[in-house]
């Protein structure tokens, strides 16, 4: 009952003169953006998903130049037709039950919401996911942001790159606080530890590094690579997006929005480009310990966060089932509604992904 009574009052005391009214408006859960389908090469969607679980890829072969002199007898070099794999691999699921009686007297179609949130719960552990493996890192739970180290047991089919470690990347392109030019304090830096992360108005201090650092050194592995210009992209989570925006730096603001409306689409940040970079933002990148957010010791190596930056090119998904339908329970008046997402993912190019631990300062 909404209304007290006075001390005393027994009339009507069980309030039954007040029912509860349930609205017939649910209210729907928020919902995260999902980047992984606009950074992702879906070149191999087809093959994949029309035949077969996996898909060898071929390299394109290596070509010999040799010097040349007046009579020299040409030898033809023999092409090398070296190839990896792409395999269908991951698989989740969701299954729930509306009996007949609810469904016949519910003020809500509870079949279409849970639908509905179910189909956002697939995306979301496949973007977390994916974002897990392009940075190195595994989920040590559905429905988690990836925050355990990722080892050989954890690739799925061949590597492109004989070179690549354990999470299938190239070392040289994991930026971390050996990677900066300055001690940040009087702490040294050892390998692992996060990028201490800070607004920099003026001249750099030996305290943090700022974000536009770190994406310029983004920027320079990825060009000593000869990654193309186009398409490449950046996933930040939110604490280094706010850090950034704390740049008081008129690149920034030039480059930040290139039009007069600052838009979020799909984990899009604005319509410009930073430093040759389409920005997005995500809550799905990596979260070791209690991540980006914890301002720590100057050697931070164990609460950090992940952000990631790469070409179209690097990774590769691809879907191969992808649908919802429903039954009749053979053992009560009920349908049974299930849906599964079964799905691929794949480093085509180690060298076209630089990752970045950081931290704030």
């Amino acid at each position: 009952m909404a209304f007290r009574a006075a001390a005393g009052w027994g009339n009507l005391p069980n309030g039954n003169f007040s029912p509860v009214i349930y609205s017939r408006k649910a209210q729907l859960a928020f919902r995260k953006s999902s980047v992984c389908q606009d950074i992702c090469n879906n070149d191999y969607y087809g093959e994949i998903s029309n035949m077969g679980d996996s898909v060898r890829i071929i390299k394109e072969p290596e070509i010999s130049v040799s010097a040349y002199s007046r009579g020299t007898q040409i030898t033809a070099q023999d092409l090398d037709d070296e190839d990896f794999t792409m395999v269908v691999d991951q698989a989740n699921y969701f299954a729930f039950k509306i009996d007949d009686i609810e469904e016949k007297h519910a003020h809500h179609n509870w079949e279409d919401l849970a639908t509905s949130r179910a189909g956002y719960r697939l995306k979301d552990q496949y973007d977390q996911d994916v974002l897990g493996y392009l940075t190195g890192y595994t989920q040590s739970a559905l429905h988690s942001n990836a925050n355990t180290t990722a080892t050989s047991a954890d690739a799925s089919g061949t590597s492109p790159i004989s070179t690549t470690n354990g999470q299938g990347l190239l070392a040289t392109m994991q930026l971390d606080r050996t990677d900066f030019s300055n001690n940040f304090g009087t702490t040294a830096a050892s390998a692992g530890d996060s990028i201490p992360l800070g607004a920099n108005p003026t001249a750099n201090t030996s305290n943090f590094a700022s974000p536009l650092q770190v994406l310029n050194r983004m920027k320079r592995l990825l060009d000593q690579q000869f990654v193309p210009q186009e398409d490449r992209w950046v996933i930040v989570d939110p604490v280094f997006l706010e850090v950034l925006g704390d740049e008081q730096s008129k690149l920034v603001n030039h480059d930040y929005v290139s039009s007069s409306e600052n838009l979020l689409r799909n984990g899009r940040v604005g319509e410009g480009m930073i430093r040759g970079f389409k920005i997005y933002t995500s809550n799905n990148l990596p979260v070791i310990g209690t991540g980006a957010g914890t301002s720590g010791t100057a050697a931070q190596g164990t609460n950090y966060g992940v952000v990631v930056a790469g070409h179209k090119s690097a990774v590769a998904c691809a879907e191969q089932i992808n649908k919802v339908e429903s039954y009749r329970d053979p053992d009560s008046f009920a349908d049974i509604v299930r849906g599964m997402h079964m799905y691929g993912r794949k480093i085509l190019r180690a060298e076209a992904i630089v990752t970045a631990r950081v931290n704030i300062a």
